[in-house]
């Protein structure tokens, strides 16, 4: 009885938790839209995209059109992806075109196209990833990525999404009858996207080095006495030669990685060394796992 009531209070928690991350997703959004890109004839595509055009060329709320848009999409998803995913993103289509239509009765905050695309995009950006991270949806494209995806479409889903952005933002150039509309938004929708990098994806950016070396003792040693980083020892094959080496796998910050480097290099000229960027890292040394 214990577990069930814990497994409820804890079921509760985690659906609060999204809500509230889906309200703030929103309204970082709606900030975004209404403050800097629409007053400034913006896009950020998707849906919004096209509700821009109409709301220029009808006066209709562009928060009203958005949900009309998403009606078709919401049912559709109801049938080919799930009732859980649904019921989250109808609160996130609600949310977001109430928030938009309310934040538009305010005076943007600039006029300026250039500062409009930056801080539109980077808005856009935090409030998509928080809406990411509640496993939810405020319609439009991210919505119509999960409905590729049931029917097993072989087209890839950010492929598509692209595609339709670009598509969208060179109506809005069209309508607009600027160019400069649609260069301002490649650059509100690729900040967008840098946002969502950092946001969904963490900011603990570090750096992964592979050291191939028959001194591979002496440089692991050095490594974890003088940078205080840890190496892992991988067993590989060299192709060419057909003889087996050890290879070191190493972690750190962008300092770190110099100070193996270097140190890889001192005790063997000769060491094999590639170094590439990794998103993030968990556990001892770094980033707690939650």
């Amino acid at each position: 009885m214990d577990y069930e009531k814990t497994k409820k209070i804890l079921k509760l928690k985690k659906y609060s938790i999204e809500i509230i991350l889906i309200l703030v997703g929103c309204l970082f959004m709606a900030f975004g839209t209404s403050l800097f890109l629409l007053p400034n004839q913006l896009s950020s595509g998707g849906f919004a995209g096209i509700s821009t055009i109409v709301y220029y060329l009808w006066k209709i709320p562009l928060g009203v059109f958005m949900f009309v848009l998403n009606i078709p999409f919401l049912v559709l998803s109801y049938f080919r992806v799930g009732k859980e995913l649904v019921i989250k993103s109808i609160i996130g289509t609600i949310l977001l075109s109430t928030l938009i239509d309310i934040l538009d009765r305010f005076q943007p905050l600039t006029t300026d196209k250039f500062l409009a695309c930056i801080y539109g995009g980077i808005s856009m950006g935090i409030g998509t990833a928080l809406i990411l991270k509640a496993n939810a949806s405020t319609g439009g494209t991210d919505l119509l990525s999960y409905l590729i995806k049931s029917f097993h479409l072989s087209i890839p889903q950010g492929t598509m999404i692209v595609i339709i952005d670009i598509i969208i933002v060179t109506l809005n150039v069209l309508f607009f009858r600027d160019v400069e509309v649609g260069l301002y938004s490649a650059i509100a929708i690729f900040l967008m996207g840098k946002m969502i990098d950092i946001i969904f994806e963490g900011i603990y950016f570090t750096k992964v080095m592979l050291i191939i070396s028959n001194q591979y003792e002496e440089i692991a040693e050095k490594i974890g006495k003088d940078v205080d980083r840890g190496s892992t020892g991988i067993y590989a094959k060299g192709m060419y030669s057909n003889q087996e080496k050890m290879m070191l796998l190493c972690v750190g910050a962008r300092n770190d990685i110099s100070k193996m480097k270097k140190i890889a290099q001192e005790i063997d000229k000769h060491s094999f060394i590639v170094i590439f960027n990794a998103r993030e890292a968990l556990g001892k040394g770094f980033k707690k796992q939650n």
